[in-house]
């Protein structure tokens, strides 16, 4: 077995990160602390759920819109038709089309990070299952990504609307900013994520719904939150 080997910078850092639960806030203030790499770093949340999702009533799939962004600019495709293609380019999309961007996608180029369609597209999409599923791009109502509310949709995604669901060992991993953003901004998108949890908590959970939650940048250590703290 090969040990994994941590770089100097790791090294220095972690000593700044105790093996206790934080106040979000202080966790929050930490994460800015620790994150030291050479690019600016995604802030992330990872939360074990007191949930098995292999049961149909204890899954957790739904969307939140981060009040203060998520710091990156996001792409948004649309497939309509008609009418609608003009709307959706009035609507700000960065890639508009039909029969065209089916054919596109079918070959595997796809340069968009989401994809929105109309409902009466959702047949000929259908045989796109198996190139957009695994890449998380399939459109689906619940995820307010096939919807005749264009205008709305784009918005929401282009200001910082994120999609999230459980994993099969019951983690959700959702980014919440990059660690250039204000303490403040980001104590509120994880506050806003919490929330939305929450509201969307599975009729099927039992027990106890929150276990864990730990917040870190992208080359950081993790930072355990008391989740009583929220």
């Amino acid at each position: 077995m090969v040990k994994k080997q941590r770089s100097r910078r790791f090294n220095s850092i972690l000593p700044l990160v105790n093996k206790h639960s934080y106040n979000y806030k202080e966790a929050v203030t930490l994460l800015k602390q620790t994150s030291s790499a050479k690019f600016v770093e995604t802030a992330e949340v990872h939360i074990a759920l007191g949930l098995d999702p292999k049961y149909a009533d204890q899954q957790l799939r739904s969307t939140v819109i981060l009040p203060k962004g998520t710091g990156k600019s996001v792409v948004v495709a649309v497939i309509t038709q008609g009418n609608r293609i003009v709307e959706a380019r009035n609507a700000g999309a960065d890639i508009v089309g039909s029969e065209e961007l089916l054919a596109q996608i079918m070959q595997g180029d796809i340069n968009f990070d989401k994809l929105i369609a109309t409902p009466d597209m959702m047949p000929s999409i259908a045989k796109l299952g198996r190139i957009l599923g695994p890449k998380g791009l399939m459109p689906s109502p619940k995820a307010g990504t096939v919807t005749n509310d264009i205008q709305n949709a784009v918005r929401e995604f282009k200001i910082g609307k994120l999609e999230y669901r459980v994993d099969k060992t019951g983690i959700v991993h959702i980014p919440f900013g990059k660690t250039n953003f204000d303490i403040e901004d980001l104590c509120i998108n994880l506050l806003t994520i919490q929330q939305s949890i929450d509201r969307s908590r599975p009729s099927g959970a039992k027990g106890k719904y929150w276990k864990t939650c730990y917040i870190c940048s992208t080359m950081g250590p993790s930072i355990e939150v008391d989740v009583a703290t929220f």
